[in-house]
């Protein structure tokens, strides 16, 4: 479980004093024993697994992706560099934890005048009802969708069935997550929302069900599903994630942020459970960091990414990676050199530290089962040692009503993460959109995603720099990752991370017009106007990375839509819940 170091000349050769060769060679093999007798009376004994800090870990032993022990060994042995990082904060203050440019901007979703109330353009006839696919993140996308999918339709929507087969196995239908009513209620000048269908003649008609591609455009719904829903009136769309496009006019994106961020609420079990961990950490401190760690066997499974864990770690990933018969091989070396794997615990602490929050800050972690044990966390508590979950949060008892469900506790997680001071997220996939998006359209809250791709390199050559040189670089590599507003250019990102369409400045200049009306979320006020004269962001990719599936719209041209082929989702839209 040693550290990966490396031996780097180009800084200097290492100067030998002339002595005789018996001298030397016994110099050398007195500081051999010495430095391999020191780190083995530093490496912590072998345990069982279980749970550290109230994150549940997965054991497997002396994981070999820690960069250094817990205990911050300074790296002073002859030759090599001092890496000892300081325990206290940098002098950046206040603007490390939010921008200063926060305030300029806010959120926007109410409709235009050009939009028509529901009642005039909704037809008798036709019940749109939707089948949404993965975990709780993954359905919200589904949800969102199926009202936007209704209203291009001009369909009433049944309230969606969430997904209770997959890998989550999460039995909870959407009036144990959501609040129907205030959903009902919320969108009923946009699209009509009915509990269930009506009967007909005395019984309950079957739908007829049928699959479309991903990202379906407005034009592809005309073609593909509304000739269906003419003639069987009622249409079942099944598997429904991703299947609307990411491009679509100004009136669309903004009912897609009215369904994201006001419609969809929690039901009140969930937001008095979420509520409380969030008043129990601002007990413990003022302000805290929320983490999205995503470090569990699943995700490195699905990955493919490899950490230097050998035949044990190809063992144990490889098991787990039979669970998708059609996934494609994948090339571990350059999944990380691309920015594709998540980083270690270890890593992220490094990363957090090097932008200037210090040890005392209090860490609030949302994870499922970590891979690697106690060792892999165990960097992360030295660097943060105030580190919290919702298992040390809460009590047994308070937690129970939740436990067995996934999406459930997930949406606990949810919460948290949307009320931190400072969100973190470990991956690009599902939750970390969805909460970037969310932050960005109220205020602008501080979402920091790690630059995976050049902190890669500089994790692997940190040995060779002092720890002045390292936060340096870790600074100047974050920029553009650090949830400023307008870091990303127009042309670019996917909508739920990026809901430009929605957010509006508070003075005239690239965003929009100020018209102030107010909007309420969860008991929260926010500001909000109508859009008319705004300047919108269209065209936006579907997402900076993820190349299109093969029964994926490509969007231009949405008559000629491929349906066969495989419909695994990507790394981002299937293993982030």
């Amino acid at each position: 479980m040693g550290s990966r170091r490396r031996r780097h000349h180009h800084h200097g050769r290492w100067v030998v004093p002339t002595v005789a060769p018996a001298a030397a060679a016994c110099a050398a093999a007195g500081l051999l024993f010495f430095v391999v007798a020191f780190h083995c009376f530093l490496s912590p004994p072998l345990g069982d697994g279980g749970k550290v800090g109230g994150a549940r870990v997965v054991r497997r032993p002396n994981p070999p992706f820690l960069l250094n022990k817990p205990a911050e060994v300074a790296r002073s042995v002859i030759g090599a560099v001092d890496f000892t990082v300081p325990s206290g904060g940098s002098k950046l203050g206040e603007e490390l934890w939010e921008s200063k440019a926060a305030g300029n901007f806010f959120g926007c979703s109410n409709a235009t005048k050009q939009f028509a109330d529901a009642n005039a353009v909704t037809k008798s006839d036709r019940y749109l009802m939707i089948a949404t696919s993965g975990g709780l993140n993954q359905q919200r996308t589904g949800i969102i969708d199926a009202v936007v999918a209704a209203r291009i339709l001009n369909a009433t929507l049944v309230i969606p069935k969430l997904d209770e087969e997959s890998f989550w196995k999460d039995a909870s239908d959407f009036a144990e997550i959501f609040d129907v009513d205030s959903f009902i209620s919320s969108l009923s000048n946009d699209v009509k929302v009915i509990r269930q269908l009506p009967d007909r003649n005395g019984k309950t008609p079957s739908p007829y069900k049928m699959r479309i591609p991903r990202k379906c455009t407005p034009k592809c719904y005309e073609n593909r599903v509304l000739p269906a829903l003419l003639k069987k009136h009622v249409v079942q769309l099944t598997k429904f994630d991703y299947r609307v496009s990411n491009r679509l006019d100004t009136d669309l994106q903004k009912l897609r942020c009215r369904v994201n961020y006001h419609a969809l609420q929690f039901t009140d079990p969930i937001l008095g459970m979420g509520e409380l961990l969030v008043q129990r950490m601002r007990a413990k401190s003022g302000r805290f960091i929320a983490l999205h760690l995503r470090f569990e066997p699943d995700m490195l499974a699905f990955s493919g990414c490899y950490y230097g864990g050998g035949d044990i770690e190809r063992r144990d990933l490889g098991e787990i990676r039979k669970r998708w018969k059609t996934l494609h091989a994948s090339n571990p070396d350059r999944e990380r050199r691309h920015g594709k794997c998540p980083l270690t615990p270890e890593e992220v602490g490094l990363m957090l530290r090097a932008l200037g929050f210090g040890k005392d800050v209090h860490l609030y972690v949302a994870s499922g089962d970590v891979y690697g044990g106690e060792e892999t966390l165990a960097p992360l508590k030295a660097h943060f040692p105030n580190f919290h979950s919702k298992e040390t949060l809460a009590s047994k008892e308070e937690l129970a009503p939740f436990l067995p469900y996934s999406s459930r506790m997930a949406a606990l997680d949810f919460i948290v993460c949307d009320r931190s001071n400072v969100f973190v997220t470990n991956n690009n996939g599902n939750m970390a959109r969805m909460l970037a998006g969310r932050r960005r359209y109220f205020g602008h809250r501080r979402t920091i995603r790690p630059n995976a791709k050049k902190l890669y390199s500089l994790f692997l050559n940190r040995t060779s720099m002092s720890w002045d040189t390292f936060a340096s670089k870790v600074r100047t590599f974050q920029k553009g990752f650090m949830g400023e507003p307008n870091e990303v250019k127009p042309g670019r990102g996917e909508f739920h991370e990026h809901p430009m369409d929605c957010i509006c400045a508070k003075s005239k200049g690239k965003l929009g017009q100020n018209r102030h009306h107010q909007i309420k979320r969860a008991g929260e006020a926010v500001e909000n106007h109508s859009s008319d004269g705004d300047l919108s962001w269209r065209d936006l990719d579907y997402g900076e990375h993820a190349p299109l599936d093969r029964d994926s719209s490509d969007e231009p041209e949405s008559d000629d839509i491929r349906v066969g082929g495989s419909d695994i989702p990507e790394l981002e839209d299937m293993m982030s819940d």
